[in-house]
């Protein structure tokens, strides 16, 4: 038969998926000038090492399927870090939740992250710095849009509706009883003993704590309270809200101090310095604003950018941390309000959260969970919860022991450290253990990496 020379000058390829489990998935045949690896500049090995899969090839694919006739040059594999590096903020299959994560919270001794995921309706309790899902909390029948974590560690609130839960074992305590339309923000003040509440029908509820009788209603917001915060010395409780204000009211007593004004939009997020002095505010406007307290005047105004979602102050109060529908963070010096780093990201940065030592910064990007090392800004790992990554995503299992002296076994991404005195298992997922080379070991840090088929090798010792 004759060969069509023009169907040849022409190469198709068939993007193809074998899971572990034996499924397959097959995507249409399409058109491309040569290999994505050769357009991105790296090898084969490189562009298999990277972990791409028929559906992330297939992202970078337009509407229709098909291969445009150059790459363009926002395509992700054209990014400067290695082929086998992760862009920066890229957490690739490995999901924490199942939708977009709106709040996070670090205890105050610094092992446990709590997550909130909106609609997905559960609060995860992860540990640190390691970042294993430690529990899952599933009592919730509502979207969950804030939790905190009270100053002795052992109590962790959530909304909507208002639940208080023991730490670290997860148990439900209580629901409060007596709130009305969707529980926007929790704090909890420094004292542990009061709760603060706000809320989408324009009030700020007060509850003592534990055992979460309601003190008090406060008005004065003409919309929705997007935020609550308590002051460093529990004195002041700061509210932001749809109505483009920020109200300071005195405490105990709940009275209304003062209104601040300058936001031409919602305002999404406010935050205290560790010594109270300062008041940062961002907004849908695109601002941060920062405030000297208690006058409430305004410092400083930091330069626009696209919705500013979430914010936090490291604990020497030297660096601000911005997230924002952008899909960067950006890191600012205090009190001056320059700009030191900008991170990119793949999704919306909705949450942040400093950890007590300052050392590390957690960011809900989308659904999912990145920790990062701070002051450097740089991606340490990402949080990953088998149930809901897709089949594609992969992660290694490791035994550790607990504080109690227990075995626990979880899992972290591929190429995650191997935590302090943990060993790399095989169970259902992939993964295998690679020994440190010998300048490394008497560090004793290894790596554990993932493989199609599970192997499972004697640890090093």
């Amino acid at each position: 038969m004759k060969t069509n020379k023009q169907t040849i000058e022409t190469p198709r390829f068939e993007l193809h998926s074998v899971f572990d489990d034996g499924t397959e998935t097959r995507a249409q045949i399409v058109p491309v000038n040569k290999p994505v690896w050769m357009d991105a500049g790296m090898t084969r090995r490189g562009f298999i090492g990277a972990g791409m899969t028929a559906a992330a090839v297939l992202a970078l694919l337009p509407k229709g399927g098909a291969m445009a006739a150059t790459t363009p040059a926002t395509n992700r594999m054209e990014r400067t870090e290695s082929a086998d590096e992760p862009a920066v903020g890229d957490c690739g299959d490995c999901r924490a939740h199942s939708d977009i994560v709106l709040s996070l919270a670090i205890s105050p001794d610094g092992k446990l992250l709590a997550s909130a995921g909106c609609d997905d309706l559960t609060i995860k309790i992860w540990g640190l710095p390691d970042g294993a899902l430690l529990k899952t909390l599933e009592e919730n029948k509502r979207r969950v849009y804030s939790v905190a974590i009270s100053p002795d560690g052992k109590l962790l609130a959530s909304s909507t509706p208002i639940r208080l839960w023991n730490l670290p074992d997860g148990a439900l305590l209580k629901t409060l009883e007596g709130t009305k339309g969707p529980i926007y923000s929790v704090a909890i003040s420094p004292d542990g003993k009061l709760l603060a509440s706000g809320s989408g029908v324009k009030t700020i509820n007060l509850w003592n704590l534990p055992d979460g009788d309601l003190l008090k209603t406060m008005e004065g917001h003409t919309d929705a309270v997007q935020h609550v915060t308590f002051s460093p010395d529990g004195k002041l409780l700061v509210s932001c809200s749809n109505d483009e204000t920020i109200k300071l009211w005195n405490l105990p007593d709940g009275d209304l101090f003062k209104t601040l004004e300058g936001h031409t939009a919602v305002v999404r997020y406010v935050t205290f310095s560790p010594d109270g002095k300062l008041l940062v505010s961002c907004s849908n406007d695109g601002i941060i604003k920062l405030w000297s307290l208690p006058d409430g005047g305004l410092l400083k105004t930091l330069e626009k950018q696209g919705v500013v979602e979430s914010l936090a102050i490291s604990p020497d109060g030297k660096l601000l941390v911005s997230g924002s529908s952008d899909q960067t963070i950006k890191l600012w010096s205090l009190p001056d309000g320059d700009l030191l780093k900008t991170i990119g990201n793949q999704s919306v940065v909705a949450s942040l959260a400093i950890s007590p030592d300052g050392k590390i910064l957690a960011s809900g990007i989308g659904s999912d969970i990145s920790l990062w090392s701070l002051p450097e800004g740089e991606l340490k790992t990402c949080l990953i919860d088998l149930k809901v990554s897709p089949p594609s995503a992969k992660g290694a299992t490791v035994n550790a022991l607990n504080e109690y002296g227990q075995i626990i076994s979880y899992t972290l991404p591929c190429g995650s450290p191997l935590p302090a005195g943990a060993t790399c298992t095989c169970n259902c997922v992939p993964g295998s253990y690679s020994p440190p080379k010998p300048q490394e070991s008497s560090g004793g840090s290894s790596n554990c990496t993932c493989n199609q088929v599970c192997t499972c090798v004697p640890v090093y010792r």
